[in-house]
């Protein structure tokens, strides 16, 4: 793929964590095609097989549990002495729950907070310390749409991507003075397998979906992951702190 230079990711190399479906796939790809090197991470071996398959050489794939928040400081330590630098951070692995609020448990409840709330901010924590020393790099989020406004049935994941937000803001006016830029992605209705089972089988829930969409459209993993190499890239090279709703409009839809 031909780019400009100033979203070329040649010379990078991205850690993408839970790469090896879904959103986090797509970004791998379209980071391999705009120059990087991509390490993915994921709990699945089959799945991570697949993958690094399908991306090729310039992919690593690394098994590791994000819920072992002991082990993710070493665990990244041991990814740059094996693999190199790592340039650019992606926080997209995550955990799902649907359940009526008043029926999720404490230990559900803390399972959620600890994988796409905990972890997330470990694994910034300890990347960041690495490239604070070179004084170079990028820590990107991913949020959700539930952070923006009330969806019903997803307290955990709605309380646990609205902490990934405010850490956005957080981190980034302690990092950005010290090189490093932080940023975060919210998908809206993005057509993945599992959403378009999801809507395709609920057809009064799709058309609410795209009646508030301006777009009048669902999304394409593709979508996000654009917006993950703009971001990476020199191009947004004065952006830190921000959470870009990737959503056709759905945000401000009614």
């Amino acid at each position: 793929m031909m780019t400009t230079n100033m979203f070329n990711l040649a010379g990078k190399r991205a850690l993408i964590t839970g790469g090896s479906r879904g959103l986090g796939f797509s970004i791998a790809k379209a980071f391999i095609e705009y120059g990087a090197e991509v390490i993915i991470t994921g709990r699945n071996k089959e799945h991570m097989n697949k993958a690094c398959k399908d991306l090729g050489e310039k992919c690593t794939g690394l098994i590791f549990d994000l819920k072992d928040l002991d082990r993710i400081g070493a665990f990244v330590s041991t990814v740059e002495k094996d693999h190199g630098v790592i340039d650019i951070l992606v926080n997209n692995a995550g955990i799902h729950l649907k359940k009526d609020a008043l029926e999720v448990s404490d230990e559900a409840y803390e399972e959620v907070i600890r994988v796409n709330q905990q972890a997330v901010f470990a694994v910034s924590r300890e990347c960041a310390k690495k490239m604070v020393t070179r004084r170079s790099g990028v820590i990107i989020m991913v949020s959700s749409m539930a952070s923006q406004y009330g969806i019903p049935k997803v307290i955990a994941y709605t309380a646990s991507k609205s902490a990934v937000e405010g850490m956005t803001r957080g981190l980034a006016v302690e990092l950005s003075p010290l090189g490093i830029r932080v940023n975060c992605i919210a998908p809206g209705f993005i057509e993945t397998d599992m959403s378009s089972k999801a809507l395709n089988g609920d057809k009064e829930r799709k058309q609410r979906v795209l009646s508030r969409t301006p777009m009048g459209k669902l999304g394409t993993p593709e979508d996000i992951a654009h917006a993950a190499v703009y971001l990476s890239s020199d191009a947004a090279g004065y952006i830190t702190g921000i959470v870009l709703p990737v959503d056709g409009g759905n945000a401000i839809g009614f």
